[in-house]
């Protein structure tokens, strides 16, 4: 049995991962201050034996000392989420990011826990090089563009467990999540399958940000969490970073096409301008596309559900089946 420690363990993809660990009988600690995350997400699991749950910050230096000093393996998945968010709360986004993370190696140093830090693809920026690898070159915006607070936020969390790493002996790695989706996941901090999958099942229209052209890959939960578990328990991948999602892409009008298809909707489309959705002078990515080569290489991991599979898995998750 292997004691794990997930901070953020509240959210989408915590509890999934929660789910998971105890599936196969390891014991499971959850940290969550319950501001994005929702309770409802853990708690078929509160009366399991191996599982445990603190509500508090993560920045409680004695809370998380007491949970770190318990625990074979941290992962810190807990971070500010959401584009909406990040762009209508840019103070709370850079401090949660970077102290919170500062907060999790200098405890899990303290006991020598192995640390999984989560990153993101926004770190690439505004890069044109597609697909991105995880040691091409970073183009982001201007800083009086509060959208790329969040992208350089979690480079610097990467420059931290890295350092750690480097400097301390720590072992850590850091994953790069390109656009995770499933059941759990809520459209109320701009994540678009879910938004999109509730307006279609209402029959709304299909709200997109933009021209539609955009282009994004999306990932099953469940074959992400699959790759973490695998990461945690591989010796060879501390001190890297990997890119985990699908290379699968589709525009965000096809998107809502299929999303339309999928779940037989009558939606019809709408467009509406970032700067009506976000903030004048928003700015966009225009692909994001991961090259997975390297987590492939090292675990022999691809995803295994496809688009239709992961807009079916929401959509039954919402409609309460």
């Amino acid at each position: 049995m292997t004691r794990y420690l997930i901070t953020g363990g509240t959210g989408f993809i915590g509890s999934h991962l929660a789910e998971a660990l105890l599936a196969q009988n390891h014991s499971v600690t959850v940290i969550d201050n319950l501001s994005t995350g929702r309770f409802d997400n853990i708690a078929h699991l509160t009366g399991h034996p191996n599982f445990r749950f603190a509500v508090d910050n993560i920045t409680n230096e004695i809370v998380l000392d007491r949970l770190a000093s318990e625990c074979d393996v941290i992962f810190h998945l807990a971070a500010a989420v959401g584009v909406k968010l990040i762009v209508e709360h840019p103070v709370h986004t850079i401090e949660t990011n970077i102290m919170g993370t500062e907060a999790v190696l200098k405890a899990a140093l303290r006991y020598r826990a192995k640390v999984l830090v989560a990153s993101t693809s926004e770190v690439y920026g505004k890069g044109i090089k597609v697909p991105f690898a995880e040691e091409d070159d970073v183009v982001l915006g201007p800083t009086t563009r509060s959208r790329w607070s969040y992208a350089a936020s979690k480079m610097v969390d990467e420059f931290l467990a890295l350092a750690y790493y480097h400097e301390r002996s720590l072992p850590a790695v850091v994953f790069r999540l390109f656009n995770t989706v499933g059941p759990r996941q809520t459209g109320q901090y701009g994540m678009v399958v879910p938004r999109f999958v509730e307006q279609a099942l209402r029959n709304e229209p299909i709200t997109i940000y933009g021209d539609g052209n955009q282009s994004r890959c999306f990932c099953d939960v469940s074959d992400v969490v699959r790759a973490l578990i695998a990461l945690s328990a591989h010796p060879e991948a501390i001190g890297h970073v990997f890119n985990i999602g699908n290379t699968e892409e589709v525009s965000i009008t096809q998107l809502a096409e299929r999303i339309i298809k999928v779940t037989k909707s009558q939606s019809t489309l709408e467009y509406i301008p970032y700067s009506e959705a976000y903030a004048p002078g928003f700015e966009d990515m225009q692909r994001r596309v991961p090259d997975t080569r390297k987590i492939q290489a090292l675990l022999g991991w691809t995803p295994q559900i496809k688009l239709d599979g992961i807009i079916e898995r929401v959509a039954q998750h919402q409609r309460g089946a």
